[in-house]
């Protein structure tokens, strides 16, 4: 119904000049169908749901430290839902929600990307599923993989005469919402970098090795030659929002000196357990001690953020990853220009707001490489 209503509100006059559509969304969230139907077979797994049960089975037959070795990856998903369903699983099919909306779109059932399909296990740098998940008996399940932005069909005709779309639209595969956030930020050569200072802090650095680390957290996704390397603290603004309005961030952050180091070590966190930079499932919040100034408390909190962001871009360089030179935000903290300035001297490199942050913008870049790609062959 949204999807729909998201076309409905393209402007009419606008419709027919529509080439290409993309979608992003976020990874993990995974969706079991039948393959003949697309009926959902089961209630869709969120991208957040752990399915433990299924861990053990997982590591057993996983590489040590694989993306897959977490209870929310996409292949634990799918196991903990094939030992606990009984029918005859002859007809079934694995796609994420950006897969299985692209599909309505274009209508052929089945079809990824290698973004959204590195957490069910498949293999960006072979281009394939790696054999010991071939040897699975759930490994029927899986689809078949493209690159992102790969034009994979026209749009319906149902669709496109309805809507008033051109013939020639067609759907291209699209990517998780993390990467397309990276794709809007138009950071494109190895040592740029994106943090995204949302409720959490999320970091994404372009490197031309590949980092796998699952004890951090830490994993590659593949851009074209590249590979976008990325960790995710929990620590960010969630934290500052459980102490500050929104209005007290904005008048105190005014009164903040960014050339002076705060005093304060800080680690701020909304509970127990920290995974990267450090991977500690006990680590306490550390917000003491209050000053009685608020307005040094918030460069404190603001300055030990930052230093949580120097130690993961780091961690990184130490995992094998090109180290980074140049950083953009995204994200609700890109507006404080306080914390650009501490972030900057903190991390002793050019830090700057990301002209676009909506993750939207990378994915109509991604239909844009698709449609541009598609006129020197055909569908």
């Amino acid at each position: 119904m949204t999807l729909f209503a998201l076309l409905k509100d393209i402007p009419v006059g606008l419709r027919s000049t529509v080439v290409s559509i993309s979608i992003d969304g976020t990874s993990a969230t995974t969706i079991i169908l039948d393959s003949k139907t697309g009926e959902s077979l089961c209630k869709p797994f969120l991208y957040n749901e752990s399915c433990a049960d299924a861990l053990p089975s997982v590591k057993s037959i996983a590489p040590a430290n694989h993306t897959v070795c977490s209870g929310s990856s996409t292949l634990c998903k799918l196991v903990s839902w094939w030992n606990s369903d009984n029918s005859t699983k002859e007809s079934t099919v694995l796609l994420h929600q950006a897969d299985w909306l692209l599909w309505l779109l274009h209508g052929k059932l089945g079809v990824s990307d290698y973004n959204n399909a590195l957490k069910v296990g498949y293999d960006p740098e072979i281009e394939f599923y790696p054999p010991w998940l071939l040897l699975q008996p759930y490994s029927r399940v899986l689809p078949s993989i493209q690159p992102p932005g790969t034009a994979i069909g026209a749009l319906k005709e149902s669709i496109r005469t309805e809507y008033g779309f051109p013939k020639d639209c067609i759907i291209c595969s699209g990517t998780t919402d993390s990467v397309a956030a990276f794709l809007a930020a138009r950071a494109s050569q190895p040592g740029k970098a994106v943090t995204s200072l949302g409720s959490t802090l999320a970091i994404k650095l372009l490197s031309t090795r590949r980092v796998e680390d699952a004890r951090f957290g830490v994993y590659s996704h593949r851009l074209d030659d590249k590979w976008l390397v990325g960790g995710a603290s929990n620590t960010g603004g969630a934290v500052l929002r459980q102490i500050f309005t929104d209005e007290q961030l904005e008048k105190l952050s005014e009164q903040i000196n960014p050339a002076e180091a705060s005093p304060f070590d800080y680690y701020p966190l909304q509970g127990v357990g920290e995974r990267f930079p450090v991977a500690d499932p006990k680590m306490e919040p550390r917000l003491h001690p209050r000053p009685a100034s608020d307005v040094e408390y918030l460069h404190g909190i603001l300055e030990s953020i930052a230093r949580i962001e120097a130690k993961g871009y780091s961690l990184l360089k130490d995992l094998g990853s090109t180290p980074v030179e140049e950083v953009f935000t995204a994200g609700g903290g890109s507006k404080n220009e306080k914390w650009i300035k501490i972030r900057e001297r903190v991390l002793g490199l050019p830090v700057s707001k990301a002209l676009q942050t909506e993750a939207a913008y990378g994915a109509a870049l991604l239909a844009m490489k698709g449609a541009s790609e598609h006129k020197d062959g055909s569908l």
